[in-house]
């Protein structure tokens, strides 16, 4: 296929990415014929396919206004994705101009359109960066720059989670997160899970779609997910299918299993 100008050369455009796949999921246009296909084949494989990514996303909204509402005023986003209505900037800047937002992503295509959407913000950046490298974050100049992590932080790890296995030690990557933030940050996670759903098949089918992607998938209980807030107190009403987080009527909460993803919000004390 022909590859867009807003495609950069280094990126594999007939191999699937995540990110591109999920950017389909929400009607957004930044994928290519192999992204849509795969998507297409999760969808059949598992048809709430775009209801688990538009419920995420809303999880996401909510989450970001009641952190700004907290006070929040720093928010880092890893595996931000790419960008579409409602980013976190666009949230919290509504609430308060002067919060100040650094996204990261591993995907060129999601850090060149973020680039883009950016442009003449001097309070949101992006830079290209790994979750599995957490110290080549917050280490970042442009993270540095941008955020003070003397003050409080808000992370968010949205939708990422379950491309990380645990041979990667999602546990420690948190860790090495937490250990830099302040007293009164905030970690925010969702990723997919499989709890109670029952043995449907879906889970092989989702997972023998993923490895035809950039990132494998790697479901997690809820049990395991909660056990990543080590060090964080979680906040009402803890992890929970995403729909179920402080929903802003009780009809959005309804078939909650049926989103897939669960998530939860934790504050570091001190």
């Amino acid at each position: 296929m022909q590859r867009p100008d807003w495609a950069p050369d280094t990126i594999d455009i007939e191999r699937p990415s995540v990110a591109r796949m999920y950017d389909y999921y929400l009607g957004g246009s930044h994928n290519f014929a192999a992204d849509r296909a795969a998507a297409r084949a999760m969808v059949e494989a598992v048809p709430e396919a775009p209801l688990m990514a538009q419920a995420n996303r809303a999880f996401l909204r909510r989450a970001v206004q009641f952190l700004a509402e907290a006070g929040v005023r720093q928010f880092l986003d890893i595996g931000s994705g790419i960008p579409t209505v409602g980013n976190v900037h666009e949230i919290a800047q509504r609430i308060d101009p002067e919060c100040r937002v650094v996204y990261v992503d591993v995907d060129p295509v999601a850090v060149a359109h973020s680039r883009e959407i950016l442009a003449g913000n001097d309070r949101a950046t992006v830079i290209q960066e790994d979750l599995r490298r957490p110290a080549a974050i917050l280490q970042h100049p442009e993270v540095t720059k941008l955020l003070d992590l003397s003050q409080p932080v808000a992370v968010m790890i949205v939708a990422v989670l379950h491309f990380i296995p645990d041979t990667d030690r999602p546990d420690e990557i948190l860790r090495t997160l937490r250990t830099a933030l302040a007293p009164g940050s905030y970690l925010v996670l969702s990723q997919a899970s499989d709890d109670g759903r029952g043995e449907t098949g879906e889970r092989a089918e989702a997972e023998r779609v993923y490895r035809r992607t950039d990132s494998q998938l790697w479901i997690r209980s809820r049990a395991e997910l909660t056990a990543l807030f080590a060090g964080f107190e979680l906040v009402e009403p803890g992890v929970v299918w995403v729909p179920q987080w402080r929903p802003e009527s009780p009809e959005q909460a309804e078939d909650a299993a049926k989103a897939v993803f669960i998530g939860g919000v934790g504050r570091l004390g001190g």
